[in-house]
């Protein structure tokens, strides 16, 4: 193992005597993936590693678009910032004092919580409170995309089972829910 590698992942001769060469698993990780989308940190330079294993082992390579740069996003998101993983994840608070090198299963858990940061999935500011009993909906302004009637109503794409297990869930809630009141 060349020592600057080593110094990245940690990964020594020793450790992987044994371990199965990509062409030994080539079948099930390409089942794996299928056409699914890859969240990737920086794709084009990975996706040229994976792409070059795959041609080695007889495989097809992956299309750079089925990749999902997290890289790319960051970039247009935070121009001239740092935005390495470790610079997201101080960015974000998330906990990645466990990682001392790159490591493919704990780089990945931080990805996933660094890509739904991305893409604004995770609002741990969101705070759904019941309102006060005066409150009314009414008073509120509405949004300006609900101003205008719709010429023809939409066909619902529910189901009936669905549409009476939401009446039941939204009977449950009681007379005071959000649910009860009409805004629109």
């Amino acid at each position: 193992m060349p020592q600057e590698a080593f110094a990245v992942h940690g990964l020594s001769d020793d450790f992987l005597k044994g371990k199965p060469f990509f062409r030994q698993i080539m079948e099930n990780f390409t089942k794996f993936i299928g056409e699914s989308k890859m969240v990737i940190h920086n794709a084009a330079f990975d996706m040229k590693f994976l792409n070059a294993e795959l041609l080695k082992a007889g495989g097809r390579p992956y299309p750079l678009d089925q990749a999902i740069d997290t890289l790319t996003i960051a970039r247009k998101k935070f121009p001239g910032a740092q935005n390495s993983l470790d610079a997201l994840c101080r960015r974000f608070s998330i906990d990645n004092s466990v990682r001392e090198k790159h490591g493919a299963l704990l780089d990945s858990e931080l990805l996933s919580d660094v890509y739904l940061e991305l893409i604004g999935g995770r609002q741990p500011d969101l705070i759904l409170e019941q309102q006060p009993k005066d409150f009314d909906l009414n008073s509120l302004e509405k949004p300006r995309g609900l101003q205008r009637e719709r010429d023809t109503q939409l066909n619902t794409l529910i189901t009936e089972e669905e549409e009476l297990a939401h009446n039941k869930f939204v009977a449950a809630l009681g007379e005071d829910s959000i649910w009860k009141k009409h805004y629109c």
